[in-house]
């Protein structure tokens, strides 16, 4: 079975099912980004009648009775107890309602009121301009959009739903934010009277109409009470490997990708596999390998909020789940295909939805096509130039990531240690106590001290000039010695050397020079946040030799710890001769 092509697959299910397991929403900021599949509009209300007293003031602002508090400069009636609106059990709530007039005795209950109903449009008749009709809708998701270079916050992002699975973005302005977030929540429906069609972005683009559903001045949105239409819970727009590597580096629209997983973090999932939750929380990231039925395999980096959410399932799922369905990923190539999450993006494992239910019986049944796989090409990382790495680390959405780098070395850069003192156990760099080393990670007072690479070499290829920084194993791998053998070999030959001497470099790193080798470079935090060009390196290769493996063990972590300015440069006293090792 074999399909390459796009695929656009709609979730329908009427709102009198059962509603699905709740989704944890909200952040920070307070903006709700959560799905809930189903809802039904009948009892998921708004704002609970019972909880909350939904208040209209004269500049339209809606909020709690007992704490809304008026906007600055807006005029504060002095009867606010007359002001409340009543909704009923199954009531929706007025948001947004700037006519202070529009509510009377005889339109208690309704969330707009008969004089101001305009005609209902479905959304592949919403043009561009105001519009005095209005649209009914299913709330699919939500997030923040942020200026990537200012930081300032513009406004919420919406994907909506109509009735005829219609699909559109819509948007609520930064200054109407107060008026709108406090009551929306993903996966109710509303119905919104008064709006303005805009033009969307050209780049990034969610939904494929050229046509947003802006919330304007006099825009009304309430909670639908109709109960009897029946909306789509989703549309995915999925794309295949063709479809994905043409749109590589365009920034074009962002589509949906439903296959299986091959790898989480560069190892095989099992049954006993776990994510590393410490190392998620400080890469805020998970790069998976992963494949659409017989296709090449792709690389799908799931970031912050999406890389969370996947290891949250992932683990509630005892690390069984095979099947993932990401939606509105970035295309780039680094050599090969791969897929980034988006803010908007949302994640569904195995059964969440039925398109990845659908996936997985394929999968039960076609495991032969889905073990076919090159190891080689999954876990080998993207080749790049120097150039192309300090081009990549000046992008505003540059992430850690690793690299395959081919460069010559011009020379070992002089002036700092090329080795430090690690804990034999966990390499982190040890402390000068009294009388012993120490190693605060372990927490002990006396440890054995081994010497570790931390190597600056000056390097070139045909496009740029760099300083790599060769950590651990690397190290080894580049001279085909460990750092602890040269260090002794130094003192044996130079008895008369005191321990706290320093040992120069060795001939085995200057012969080094000249040699071109593949380097697999990471791009750290320090790199994106400028502070330094200089890479670090996880492991050394000969020429013509694959990549087995595109990241550092513990030794790498460890030592990148060591120094947080000029890629980890340590003290030139920690590279001193161990007094207890």
């Amino acid at each position: 079975m074999k399909n390459t092509g796009s695929s656009d697959s709609v979730t329908s299910k009427c709102d009198a099912a059962a509603l699905s397991a709740p989704v944890k929403t909200g952040d920070q900021s307070g903006v709700h980004s959560g799905v809930v599949p189903s809802v039904n509009p009948a009892v998921s209300t708004v704002v609970s009648a019972g909880s909350v007293n939904p208040v209209v003031n004269s500049d339209g602002v809606s909020g709690d009775v007992n704490s809304v508090k008026p906007t600055k400069g807006a005029p504060v009636s002095s009867s606010p107890g007359k002001q409340v609106v009543k909704t009923g059990a199954s009531s929706g709530v007025r948001i947004g309602v700037r006519n202070k007039t529009a509510l009377s005795v005889g339109d208690k209950g309704k969330s707009i009121v008969s004089g101001e109903v305009g005609e209902v449009i479905s959304f592949r008749d919403v043009t561009f301009g105001p519009h005095e009709g209005e649209v009914r809708f299913r709330l699919i998701h939500f997030w923040e959009a942020w200026n990537i270079q200012t930081k300032v916050l513009i406004g919420v992002e919406m994907l909506l739903i109509d009735e005829e699975a219609n699909v559109l973005q819509g948007f609520i302005p930064h200054s109407r934010m107060e008026i709108f977030m406090r009551h929306i929540r993903a996966g109710a429906t509303y119905r919104l009277h008064k709006f303005f069609g805009s033009r969307s972005k050209p780049g990034f683009r969610v939904a494929s109409s050229e046509v947003t559903i802006s919330l304007s001045w006099n825009s009304v949105l309430s909670v639908l009470e109709d109960s009897s239409i029946c909306f789509p819970t989703d549309r995915f727009r999925i794309h295949g490997y063709e479809e994905f590597d043409a749109a590589c580096d365009m920034r074009g629209g962002l589509y949906d990708y439903l296959g299986h997983i091959k790898l989480v973090n560069g190892m095989v999932p099992t049954d006993s596999f776990q994510i590393d939750e410490a190392e998620l929380a400080a890469s805020r990231r998970v790069d998976l390998h992963v494949q659409k039925h017989d296709e090449p395999v792709l690389k799908l980096c799931l970031w912050d909020k999406a890389a969370f959410d996947f290891c949250a399932k992932f683990k509630a799922s005892g690390g069984k789940a095979r099947v993932i369905l990401a939606t509105t990923l970035n295309p780039r190539r680094y050599g090969v295909v791969s897929l980034s999450t988006m803010a908007s993006s949302r994640v569904f494992l195995d059964s969440d939805v039925k398109e990845t239910e659908d996936y997985l019986t394929w999968l039960e049944s076609n495991l032969d096509v889905a073990n076919r796989v090159n190891a080689e090409a999954v876990i080998k990382p993207e080749p790049a130039t120097l150039e192309e790495l300090f081009s990549y680390m000046r992008e505003a959405s540059a992430k850690v990531a690793w690299f395959e780098c081919t460069a010559t070395i011009d020379d070992v850069v002089h002036g700092s240690a090329w080795y430090y003192i690690g804990c034999g156990v966990c390499h982190t760099k040890a402390i000068k106590g009294p009388t012993t080393l120490m190693c605060k990670k372990c927490g002990k007072s006396e440890i054995d001290g081994v010497a570790k690479y931390l190597s600056k070499l000056s390097v070139y290829d045909r496009s740029e000039q760099a300083v790599f920084v060769i950590l651990g194993a690397a190290g080894e791998e580049l001279t085909g010695r460990k750092a602890s053998e040269l260090v002794e070999s130094y003192y044996q030959e130079n008895e008369s050397v005191g321990v706290d001497a320093m040992v120069p470099v060795p001939q085995a790193m200057l012969d080094t020079i000249g040699q071109t080798r593949k380097f697999i470079v990471k791009v750290s935090s320090h790199n994106l946040a400028g502070k330094t060009r200089t890479l670090t390196v996880t492991k050394v290769l000969p020429l013509g030799v694959g990549n087995v493996d595109d990241r550092g063990g513990e030794e790498e972590e460890n030592a990148g710890e060591l120094g947080k300015r000029d890629a980890e440069v340590i003290e030139s006293s920690g590279a001193k001769r161990s007094k207890s090792g």
